[in-house]
């Protein structure tokens, strides 16, 4: 297989769940928000918003939010210097028609894209990151002041890991890839 610089960033990339309380320099923020600012979306919408939250007081507010009750199981996120809300809003009708069409939401995929995007910009950077979709969304939402139709669909928590977690066990490519099926 031909060497590939994405190839190694992704399969470096591990999801962090310890970090160090060391502050992350806005400069990286940048750059990862840079990569998920470029990334593909259906017809453009570009459906979502990344909300930065490294203030500790505004973060230890939303982790409170966020993390409690029946949702504590992903309270480690609490301990990162930085959490991330992609926020989702109302798509444009082109995409809502495609939708309805195809019976899928395209704004979750696209927010996965610019997701992925900028995770995969952070392990680049040395920054760990954990991708979060179990925590209370109506309280982190008016934690961050967040208008009506806007709510965020995933938190991703950032800081310089404090763990180096092992590789995870993955398909080979022969279970995981089918060229050409039926000839």
């Amino acid at each position: 297989m031909p060497e590939s610089s994405i190839l190694k960033i992704a399969s470096a990339r591990r999801s962090v769940r310890k970090y160090l309380p060391d502050p992350v320099p806005r400069e990286l923020l940048d750059v990862c928000l840079e990569a998920a600012r470029l990334a593909p979306s259906a017809c453009n919408a570009q459906p979502y918003s990344f909300i930065v939250v490294d203030d500790p007081a505004l973060k230890e507010k939303l982790a409170a939010a966020a993390f409690g009750g029946i949702y504590s199981a992903c309270g480690f996120a609490a301990a990162a210097p930085v959490l991330v809300a992609v926020t989702g809003r109302r798509q444009n009708f082109t995409a809502w028609i495609g939708n309805q069409v195809q019976d899928i939401n395209f704004r979750y995929m696209d927010m996965g894209i610019a997701g992925e995007h900028f995770v995969l910009a952070a392990s680049e950077l040395g920054l760990g990151t954990c991708w979060l979709g179990w925590f209370d969304k109506k309280a982190a939402a008016r934690t961050l002041g967040l208008p009506a139709g806007e709510r965020p669909e995933i938190l991703i928590s950032v800081g310089w890991p404090g763990e180096g977690p092992a590789p995870r066990k993955r398909k080979a490519a022969d279970e995981f890839r089918r060229y050409n099926p039926g000839l």
